[in-house]
Formats: C-alpha cells, sequence, structure tokens
C-alpha cells in the first residue's frame, strides 16, 4: 500500500497536526516505510503460537475475593467536603 500526498494532508487534517506543504514529500515516504514494515509483519507465521502479556512467562498473583471491612460510609463521608444523605455532593460542572 501507498499514500499519496493527499492522503497525507487528509492524516494530519484528522490529526489535528499542521503540515506545510514542504513537509509532505517527506511525510509520504515516512509513512509509506511504516505501512512496508507492516506489510512484512503480515507475511510473518504466527501459527501455533500462543499470545502473551508480556515477554517474561509469569503467573498473575491471585488472593481470596473477601470481604474485608465493609459497610463503613458514615467514616469515609466525614472527609468529605459536602454530602448528601450518604453520598459525596460535587459541584455541577456541565450545564
Amino acid at each position: 500500500m501507498s499514500v499519496d500526498a493527499a492522503t497525507v494532508r487528509r492524516i494530519a487534517h484528522l490529526a489535528r497536526i499542521a503540515v506545510d506543504d514542504s513537509e509532505i514529500e517527506h511525510l509520504r515516504g515516512e509513512i509509506n516505510a511504516i505501512l512496508a514494515f507492516v506489510e512484512q509483519l503480515s507475511e510473518v507465521d504466527v501459527g501455533g503460537v500462543e499470545p502473551m502479556t508480556s515477554v517474561i512467562p509469569m503467573k498473575m498473583k491471585m488472593r481470596e475475593d473477601v470481604i474485608t471491612e465493609g459497610d463503613q460510609a458514615e467514616a469515609i463521608l466525614r472527609n468529605a467536603p459536602a454530602r448528601r444523605d450518604r453520598f459525596f455532593a460535587v459541584p455541577k460542572v456541565v450545564e
């Protein structure tokens, strides 16, 4: 896939980036190089490769899912600058 100058201008517009006309050719070359690299990656055979969450194999730490120190709304709301019933009261920010 190859992009032209009009596509570079459109990408810059969508990204809200101001690009001079003198930079268009350079950016076109950079974008085309990136797309060529992505096309190279699509040629790699990844069949049988398990998905990874990290490059280092590790097991997630697990803990028991137990309730601790629940029902402390009153203690928490003592720190609130303003409250309404059992909730924090905050200023309206959307008109």
